[in-house]
C-alpha cells in the first residue's frame, strides 16, 4: 500500500457502559471530597453535572499527587508530568483504562473545554511543588508569595481556571463572562486561604502575602507559630474585604451563563460567600477549629437552588 493510500488510525471511542461507569467513578469522587461543589451540582442537569463532577476529579487527582507526604518533591513532579501526559494521550483518542480520564476527554469535546485550561489546573497544582523546591533552596523552607499580584498568579491558576472551565460546561455566549469567571474563583480561593491558614501553616505554606502581614506588623513567623491568633484577625479581615470585592463579580456573571446553570452557580456563590461570613462572625477565629457551613446550612441552600430551576 503507498503511503497516500495508508488509512489514519480511528480514535478510540470509549463503549457507552464505559462512560457510564466511568462518571460513576467521578460522581463518588466528588461526593467524598468536595463538601461545598457537590451540592451546587446537583442543581444542574445531569450530564452538566456529570461533567462537572469529572472536572473536580481530576484536580483530586492532581491534589493527591502534589500533597502525598509519601513522595519528594521531584517524584510528585514526576508522577504529574506523568498523569499529564496520560490525559494527552486520552485526548489524542488512545484508549485509557482510567475512569477519571475517560469522564474528562468525554466531558471536554461534549462542552468544547480548552485543553489549555484543563493544563492549566495540573500546573497550578504543581506550583506548591515548584514553591517548595524554591524555599528549600533559599533555606526558608516555607511556601510564601510577596505581593498579592504574585499570590494572583497562583490563585488564578487552581481557583480561576476551575471557573473557566465551569462557564464551559454550564454554557456562555458572551466573552465578558471570562473575567467575572476568573474573579469570583479568586473570591472562593481567598475564602479557602482564610479558611484553611492554620492546616496551611502545618504544611509550611503561607499564602497571607507578606506586603499585607507587614501592614500589621506581622510576619511570615507569626502565621506559622500561631502564638496569638488575635494578631492575625486584622490580615484575615483584610483578605475578606478584598474576597467580598470579587464576590460581586461572581453576582454578575450569573446572568451570562445558560438558564439551566443558573441556579447551580447561585447556591455555589451563596455557600462559599455565607462560609466567609460565618468566619467574619466568629472574629476570624479559624485556629480553635475549623469553620465550615452544617449540613443543613447546605442543604437550605441546595433548596432555595432548586426552587430557582423550578421558577
Amino acid at each position: 500500500m503507498s503511503v497516500g493510500a495508508q488509512q489514519v488510525p480511528v480514535p478510540w471511542t470509549p463503549a457507552p457502559p464505559q462512560l457510564v461507569m466511568a462518571y460513576s467513578v467521578c460522581k463518588g469522587i466528588t461526593r467524598m471530597a468536595a463538601k461545598n461543589f457537590y451540592y451546587a451540582f446537583l442543581v444542574l442537569p445531569r450530564r452538566k453535572r456529570e461533567a462537572l463532577c469529572a472536572v473536580y476529579a481530576f484536580m483530586r487527582r492532581c491534589d493527591d499527587i502534589t500533597d502525598d507526604p509519601k513522595l519528594s518533591h521531584v517524584e510528585r513532579r514526576q508522577q504529574l508530568e506523568a498523569w499529564l501526559d496520560a490525559l494527552h494521550r486520552a485526548q489524542q483518542g488512545n484508549p485509557t483504562d482510567d475512569a477519571i480520564l475517560l469522564a474528562l476527554t468525554d466531558a471536554q469535546r461534549r462542552y468544547a473545554i480548552p485543553a489549555g485550561l484543563l493544563d492549566e489546573l495540573a500546573h497550578g497544582t504543581a506550583m506548591d511543588v515548584e514553591e517548595a523546591e524554591a524555599s528549600m533552596q533559599t533555606g526558608s523552607g516555607v511556601i510564601h508569595y510577596r505581593t498579592f499580584e504574585d499570590l494572583r498568579l497562583y490563585c488564578y491558576r487552581v481557583a480561576s481556571v476551575v471557573g473557566l472551565v465551569c462557564i464551559h460546561v454550564f454554557g456562555y455566549r458572551d466573552p465578558a463572562a471570562e473575567p467575572l469567571a476568573e474573579h469570583c474563583g479568586l473570591a472562593f480561593q481567598l475564602t479557602n486561604i482564610i479558611r484553611d491558614v492554620k492546616e496551611d501553616a502545618s504544611l509550611g505554606r503561607v499564602y497571607l502575602p507578606e506586603e499585607d502581614l507587614e501592614k500589621f506588623s506581622l510576619t511570615l513567623s507569626d502565621v506559622l507559630a500561631v502564638s496569638d491568633p488575635a494578631r492575625l484577625r486584622p490580615v484575615l479581615a483584610l483578605e475578606a474585604d478584598r474576597a467580598r470585592e470579587f464576590y460581586a463579580a461572581g453576582d454578575k456573571l450569573i446572568s451570562y451563563i445558560s438558564e439551566d446553570s443558573q441556579p447551580a452557580l447561585w447556591v455555589l456563590i451563596s455557600i462559599y460567600r455565607a462560609l466567609l461570613e460565618k468566619i467574619a462572625l466568629k472574629q476570624y477565629d479559624v485556629f480553635t477549629t475549623r469553620v465550615a457551613l452544617s449540613r443543613w446550612e447546605k442543604l437550605r441552600f441546595l433548596g432555595k437552588g432548586f426552587m430557582r430551576r423550578l421558577t
